[in-house]
């Protein structure tokens, strides 16, 4: 596989990954003040996976979406996370550390593929990192 279909493709699962467990613990959290940043998050994780598909099929790339199984692991462990800690800090804690995850490998891919990718994918992969950083920041105080 060449560097623009990994680096699409891992911004096409990562932001998938964010609006899968971002809508699971939309239909979780209580909390409205709580929900209002979740919908927030959720609308920029939409907005970055759709770019990410549209630029997979302006480059003529194939879409490799998260497995089930990836997404099976990833509710079920929300599910455990929350069965009984249902509130925003918990939540917003959980978040921090799979964002915290998704900065570290958004900094290597960047990384990796300076110079062997395309600009306009490089350029979508700054903006999903800067994203995610914005993300943390603003959980950080809900902790």
């Amino acid at each position: 596989m060449n560097a623009d279909a990994e680096l699409l493709n891992f911004i096409h699962q990562n932001s998938q990954m964010g609006v899968e467990t971002i809508g699971q613990l939309l239909t979780i959290s209580e909390d409205e003040s709580f929900k209002i940043h979740l919908e927030e998050e959720l609308k920029e994780y939409r907005q970055i996976h759709e770019k990410a598909r549209e630029l997979l099929n302006q480059h003529g790339l194939e879409e490799k979406d998260i497995s089930a199984m990836e997404m099976i692991m990833a509710y079920l462990a929300i599910d455990m996370k929350t069965f009984v800690d249902k509130s925003p800090s918990h939540m917003a804690e959980m978040l921090i550390l799979g964002g915290t995850r998704g900065i570290i490998d958004c900094l290597k891919r960047i990384r990796q593929y300076k110079g062997e990718a395309k600009e306009d994918i490089i350029s979508l992969m700054n903006h999903l990192l800067k994203v995610e950083e914005d993300h943390l920041e603003r959980l950080k105080k809900m902790v």
